[in-house]
Formats: structure tokens, sequence, C-alpha cells
């Protein structure tokens, strides 16, 4: 089964974001959107996983200790970068403890996966498709007008990811209580 670890958005911040998709979406960019049932931050892609991984990461992501904090939405960006857009997406600030929890995570599974290369705090808005104007793409994407908008973070999830032809399902395989 295919999976990932993340930590889910209140439905205050997925209907802003939404809205947010709608702002930017474009005549000068072709964009699939992330549906807004599945827009989440991923802390860790485990890709495919057996029973026996499975049942062994439950195991040490129950052990995993953390305090709960506060992030706030803070710009909308794009990777990899101003040449290739390939991904539009709404950073967080601060990134310390998304960062921290995240490091937490990628160390205590070490032994079952490889550590992260690199890790951003960010939320999927967007997949780009094509660009018809890049320039004017670019100056709509700067213009948006970001609301800061704050919420806690109590808990990450191990979820698994079945691709259907309409988008992704996720289905919750635990859940995980941070302090």
């Amino acid at each position: 089964m295919r999976c990932f670890i993340a930590i889910k958005l209140p439905i205050e911040i997925k209907d802003y974001l939404f809205e947010l998709q709608k702002e930017i979406k474009s005549e000068y960019a072709k964009i699939n959107f992330v549906h807004k049932k599945n827009l989440h931050l991923t802390l860790k892609f485990l890709g495919e996983i057996n029973d026996k991984k499975l049942t062994d990461i439950m195991g040490v992501l129950k052990e995993i200790k953390f305090k709960r904090f506060e992030v706030g939405l803070d710009h909308v960006g794009f990777f990899p970068d101003e040449k290739h857009i390939k991904v539009v997406w709404v950073s967080l600030k601060p990134t310390k403890e998304v960062i921290g929890l995240q490091q937490k995570i990628d160390s205590e599974i070490l032994g079952l996966f490889d550590k992260d290369e690199i890790f951003s705090a960010h939320l999927t808005l967007g997949r780009v498709k094509f660009i018809k104007n890049k320039e004017k793409f670019l100056e709509q994407l700067q213009n948006v007008n970001l609301k800061n908008k704050e919420f806690l973070i109590s808990e990450f999830y191990l979820i698994k990811s079945d691709l259907k032809k309409d988008g992704p399902e996720y289905t919750d395989l635990g859940v995980f209580e941070l302090q």
C-alpha cells in the first residue's frame, strides 16, 4: 500500500485554501488543484509498504514525543524555480516546529526508510500542467494577498493513498497525538 505521514488541516484552513485556489485559477496557466478534502501538509512520503513494515512504523510513530504548536500561512510560492514552475504552494510560519517534527519522525523511522534530503514546510495547492503566459502568471502569484490564518497542530497521521481516476483517495491508518 502507498502511504505517507501528514498533518491534516482544520476545515477553516481548507475552506480558505480552496478560495485561494479559485483566486489563483488563471487563464495564464493550466493547474490541477488538490481537492479541498485532500489538502494536507506532508511530513514524509513513504511509498509502497507491506503489512510488516506498516506494523513496524505504527509502533515507532506511537512512541514519538513532540509538543503541540501553532503555525500560520505565510506566502504563495512555487517549485522548483521560476523557469520551470511545476507546483504552486503556500508556506507556513514559523517553520522551526514543523521542521523539528519532520526531523523527529525522519530520524525515528530511519531504520525503516531513507532519510529525506530536503524538507520544505508547504501546503501544495496544485500542480502546473502548462503555462500560457509565464510573466502574467508570475505577476498573478506575486499579487496574491494571503491572510495570516493560524492553526494548532496537535496530531499527525499515517495515511494510505489509493490512486483513482478522479484523484487520490486517502484513508487514515493511524493518528498520533502531540503533547
